[in-house]
């Protein structure tokens, strides 16, 4: 393999792959990132065997291609050594088997390669029917939903998202039993069979961050043990959990006794400050209760003081309701909503604490609430 290329293209290919490949892996080859050079131009490869990314950079980006082949390389040492070369252009040649030389016009690098037939095959077959999503839209999805699952590996399912497609609707759910978030949005096609997956939440952070921009689509080819993404130049595989996500259609209520609605930045902002009186042995606990045309915030640490927030309220049907919730949590639900006002809607202290927009149901945030009147 021998070939010519600018620092800066090979770097952000490399910005790309690098996601791959876990510092914590002991085998050797997991760690380290795959060159396939073939006349059409430059293949990257990497994988932890959890995910796996693929990128391609075509011919006409790259100076020269004067000889075609594949090394498999330490992903920690090609990517620092490419990272602090000077934007110009690179020489990369496999001067002997199993050694790569690295040289630009005043530094030079040997590195010793891994055997290519040690790199695992990665199967990055298309689906017949991709599912097409906007990249912004798909974001969007995550911003708003992924913080609610649930980093305890005792319960698998719930490390993950829950992807359900029926025709031409899509409902993504997380949940860590304690809160849940629910957004759904339609698509501009019908899928034929009924999907259900459960994807992890680390992978889909790991994908995100591969979005250089908002711009164009992102395609979903789902199959039995594993999904693909696919988008710009970049392939991106990873694994789906095993098990089956909790039925959580029947947790949320479609009937309310009580409603709020309120400021959403006056409210966000009041529980912020709230919350600096609260601490994490006592769930950041923060009583809630309404009087008149307004809600009184409360919270207390004894041996430090305590702290009241008043907010006005836009609309209220309910006088002297109180109720504690994690300032955590309802933060979290607040920030996942880009509107001006938004909902609480309640029925009764012990039972779940619903927030939606109010002038949408696609984005859903449940919170259970926390006993202390």
């Amino acid at each position: 393999m021998k070939l010519k290329i600018k620092q800066n293209i090979l770097m952000e290919h490399l910005n790309y792959v690098i996601k791959g490949i876990s510092s914590k892996n002991l085998i050797p080859i997991l760690n380290c990132i795959k060159f396939e050079l073939t006349s059409d131009g430059l293949y990257l490869m990497s994988t932890d065997n959890d995910i796996a990314i693929k990128t391609f950079i075509p011919k006409d980006k790259i100076d020269n291609i004067d000889v075609c082949g594949e090394i498999v390389v330490s992903g920690k040492y090609i990517y620092e050594i490419i990272k602090k070369l000077p934007n110009e252009v690179i020489n990369i040649e496999e001067v002997m088997e199993s050694k790569l030389y690295i040289n630009t016009s005043s530094s030079s690098f040997n590195l010793n390669c891994n055997n290519a037939a040690d790199f695992p095959m990665l199967d990055l077959e298309d689906n017949k029917n991709p599912i097409k999503i906007s990249k912004k839209m798909f974001k969007s999805i995550i911003n708003q939903t992924l913080f609610a699952t649930s980093t305890q590996e005792s319960r698998p399912a719930l490390t993950g998202l829950n992807f359900k497609i029926e025709g031409d609707t899509l409902e993504c759910v997380a949940t860590d039993s304690y809160r849940l978030a629910k957004k759904i949005i339609n698509l501009d096609t019908n899928v034929v069979e009924k999907i259900n997956i459960i994807i992890p939440t680390k992978n889909l952070y790991e994908l995100v961050k591969l979005f250089n921009d908002e711009e164009g689509d992102l395609e979903l080819h789902i199959f039995n043990n594993k999904i693909i993404f696919k988008f710009n130049s970049i392939v991106m595989l990873s694994r789906l959990v095993n098990g089956t996500y909790p039925d959580t259609s029947k947790l949320i209520p479609t009937s309310f006794l009580i409603t709020m609605k309120v400021k959403l930045n006056d409210l966000y902002n009041a529980i912020d400050r709230a919350s600096l009186l609260t601490n994490e042995s006592d769930k950041n606990t923060i009583k809630l209760e309404s009087i008149g045309d307004a809600i009184k915030l409360s919270s207390n640490i004894p041996e430090i003081g305590n702290v009241e927030e008043t907010v006005s309220l836009i609309e209220n049907i309910e006088d002297g309701f109180k109720i504690a919730f994690s300032s955590k949590y309802m933060m979290d639900a607040l920030r996942s909503f880009d509107n001006d006002e938004v909902e609480l809607l309640f029925n009764g202290e012990v039972k779940p604490i619903i927030l939606k927009s109010c002038s949408s149901d696609d984005l859903i945030q449940l919170i259970l609430p926390i006993r202390t009147y």
